[in-house]
C-alpha cells in the first residue's frame, strides 16, 4: 500500500527498517503527527486527507473520486467496480434441502416438472442413517412418469444447498403468506434490510450470494432494488485457550476446559495445564477461535446455571466492540456478575426511599432543573453519560454503552443516603426525584443488555408498565448546563491546579480567583505578576 501510517503491514515494514512514516489521513481522533507503536486501528479510520498536495482536505469518497479522475486524465487507469463470483455447485446428495424439480427420462432426457405440479414436496418420514440419500430408496417419491412422453421416469433426488434458500429468505419475510409467487408488492416497503450482521464467513459467502441472487431477481423484474442490505456489521470471533496432546498414533487430541487444571503466572496469565483424568501435562497452544474441533468452546448453559443469562450477555457485550475479536476470560465473567450484584444491592438498599414516590407528598415536589448541590451534579453526570451512550449506540459501539451503565451506577453510589428522615422535606423530595429519574435511565440503558434484571427491578421499584414499553431515555440539555465551570490554572505556562468560576464570570473575577488560589500563590510567592492570560472556558495562565 506504501502508506505506513495507515496500513498495519506497511507500518511494521517501515518500523523495522526505520523508514519515514508520514500521516496522510486525519481521522476524528486526530491527525497523528507522530505515529507510534504499537499499531492501533485509529490510524486506519476514515477521515480527511492531509500532507497530500493538491488532494489535501478531501473526505474519503472525495479523495477516491479525485485520485481516480487524475489517473484517468493521465492515461494511467480508470475507476471500475469488479466482482468475482466462483462457480457455485448448488446440488448435494442429501435428503433435506429444496428439491430440484427435474425428471429424468430415458427418451426425453432431463425434463422440468410442469408448473401445475409444483412444488415438489419431500416425504416427511425419511430418516437419514448415513448410508446415502434415503430418497433413492423411496419408490413412492423416486418413480414417476415423464411429463413429455408419459413413459416411466425417475425423479431427481439431489436437493439444493441451503444457500439457495438463505440467499433470498429475507425477501420472503415481507410477504410470508404469498402462495402464488416468490414475492409481491410488499417487498419495496420493507427492503432493503437496514442492517446485516454476520461473521467474516458470512461476508464472503452468504452476503455475496445474496447480492448475486437479488440482482438476478432484479433482472427478472421480480424486485426493484439493486442491493438487498443497507449496512454491514462484520462481528468478531470469540477466542479461547487451546490445549492438546499428541496421541500414540501421532495425531492431535484436544482437551475441553472442564477436563483440565490450569497453571497460571503470578499475573494470572495461563502458561500450561494438566489433564484431570491422568494428571499429565498437556501442551498449551495459546488462544484460538472457539470451535468444536479444538474443543475450546464454553457451554453457555453452564454460565447461565452458575451466573444467569444476564451476566453472560453483559460480559460478552462489555468485553469487546462487536466487530473485534473477543478473548474469553473467566475472571471477566466474575467481574460482570459482581457489577450486576452491586446493581441489585443498590436498588434493594434504596427501595424504601423510592417507595415514597407513591405518597401524596409527590404533589409538592420541586422541579428537577432546580435541584441543589450534589443532586444537580449527579443529574449532570448521568445525563452526560447518557448523551455519550446514545451517541455510541448510533455507532454500534455497544461495549461503551455497557461501560456507561457502570459509570452511572458509580455516580449513583456517591449520592449520600437520606433514608433516615433527617433531611429537610424539600431536600428529601428532591433526592427521591433525582434518584428515581437517574435509576430509571440506568435500567432502560441496561434493558437491551440485561433484560431479565432490568425488567425485574423496573417492576419491583414501581415504575409504570413494563420496561420494554418505556420510552428510550434522551439526555436533558438543561441538566448538562453548568452554573460553574472548571478552568486549568497555570503559572508561567506550567500546570499548577484547577479553579472553579461562575459560568458568566467576567475577566476581573476570574483573575481575582486565580491570584487568590493557594496553588498559584505558592508558585507566585513575592514575584510581581506581569500578566494574567485567560482563554475563555479553558485556562488561566499567570505570568510572573
Amino acid at each position: 500500500m506504501a502508506v505506513p501510517a495507515h496500513d498495519e503491514r506497511d507500518f511494521e515494514f517501515a518500523t523495522r527498517y526505520r523508514l519515514p512514516i508520514r500521516t496522510v489521513i486525519a481521522s476524528q481522533r486526530g491527525a497523528y503527527e507522530e505515529v507510534r507503536a504499537p499499531w492501533t486501528d485509529a490510524y486506519a479510520e476514515y477521515g480527511s486527507t492531509v500532507n497530500s498536495g493538491e488532494f489535501s482536505g478531501l473526505g474519503f469518497q472525495q479523495a477516491v473520486d479525485a485520485l481516480a479522475s487524475a489517473l484517468e486524465r493521465k492515461g494511467l487507469g480508470r475507476k471500475r467496480a469488479q466482482y468475482r463470483l466462483r462457480d457455485w455447485g448448488i446440488s448435494r446428495q442429501r435428503y433435506w434441502g429444496t428439491p430440484i424439480p427435474l425428471i429424468h427420462c430415458a427418451d426425453c432426457g432431463d425434463v422440468p416438472v410442469p408448473d401445475e405440479d409444483l412444488p415438489v414436496v419431500l416425504p416427511t418420514d425419511c430418516v437419514p442413517d448415513g448410508s446415502g440419500n434415503p430418497l433413492n430408496r423411496r419408490p413412492d417419491f423416486l418413480e414417476c412418469k415423464c411429463p413429455t412422453c408419459g413413459k416411466p421416469a425417475r425423479r431427481e433426488t439431489d436437493t439444493m444447498d441451503t444457500f439457495v434458500d438463505s440467499s433470498w429468505y429475507f425477501l420472503r419475510f415481507a410477504c410470508p403468506d404469498q402462495d402464488r409467487a416468490m414475492v409481491d408488492e410488499r417487498v419495496p416497503y420493507w427492503l432493503p434490510v437496514d442492517q446485516y450482521i454476520g461473521g467474516i464467513e458470512h461476508a464472503i459467502l452468504h452476503l455475496l450470494y445474496s447480492r448475486f441472487w437479488s440482482k438476478v431477481m432484479r433482472d427478472l423484474g421480480l424486485i426493484g432494488i439493486d442491493e438487498p442490505f443497507a449496512k454491514l456489521l462484520t462481528q468478531g470471533m470469540v477466542l479461547n485457550h487451546v490445549f492438546s496432546r499428541r496421541t500414540e498414533k501421532g495425531g492431535i487430541a484436544y482437551f475441553a476446559p472442564d477436563e483440565l487444571s490450569l497453571e497460571h503466572e503470578a499475573s494470572g496469565k495461563v502458561i500450561g495445564a494438566k489433564a484431570l483424568a491422568d494428571g499429565q501435562a498437556v501442551e498449551y497452544q495459546g488462544v484460538g477461535t472457539m470451535s468444536k474441533s479444538k474443543r475450546n468452546g464454553v457451554d453457555p448453559q453452564g454460565l447461565i446455571e452458575e451466573y444467569g443469562a444476564d451476566t453472560a450477555r453483559f460480559f460478552i457485550i462489555f468485553t469487546s466492540p462487536p466487530e473485534q475479536t473477543l478473548e474469553w476470560n473467566d475472571a471477566g465473567v466474575e467481574g460482570a456478575h459482581r457489577f450486576l450484584r452491586r446493581l441489585w444491592a443498590f436498588a434493594f438498599s434504596r427501595r424504601a426511599l423510592l417507595d415514597e414516590t407513591r405518597s401524596p407528598e409527590w404533589d409538592r415536589r420541586i422541579a428537577l432543573s432546580e435541584a441543589p448541590g450534589a443532586f444537580r451534579d449527579l443529574r449532570r453526570d448521568v445525563h452526560a453519560i447518557l448523551k455519550q451512550a446514545n451517541y455510541d449506540l448510533g455507532k454500534q459501539q455497544f461495549n461503551t454503552v455497557a461501560s456507561a451503565a457502570m459509570k452511572m451506577l458509580n455516580a449513583l453510589e456517591k449520592l449520600p443516603a437520606l433514608c433516615d428522615g433527617a433531611a429537610a422535606p424539600a431536600e428529601r423530595v428532591c433526592h427521591i426525584e433525582v434518584l428515581r429519574e437517574s435509576f430509571s435511565i440506568l435500567l432502560r440503558l441496561l434493558a437491551p443488555i440485561t433484560p431479565h434484571i432490568a425488567h425485574a427491578l423496573w417492576r419491583e421499584l414501581g415504575f409504570a408498565g413494563d420496561i420494554v414499553d418505556a420510552p428510550w431515555p434522551e439526555a436533558d440539555e438543561s441538566a448538562l448546563a453548568r452554573d460553574e465551570i472548571e478552568l486549568v490554572l497555570q503559572v508561567n505556562g506550567k500546570l499548577r491546579g484547577n479553579i472553579r468560576v461562575a459560568k458568566d464570570a467576567d475577566h476581573a473575577a476570574i483573575e481575582r480567583i486565580a491570584l487568590e488560589d493557594p496553588s498559584a500563590r505558592r508558585f507566585i510567592a513575592d514575584q510581581p505578576v506581569k500578566n494574567v492570560v485567560i482563554v475563555p472556558g479553558r485556562l488561566v495562565n499567570v505570568v510572573v
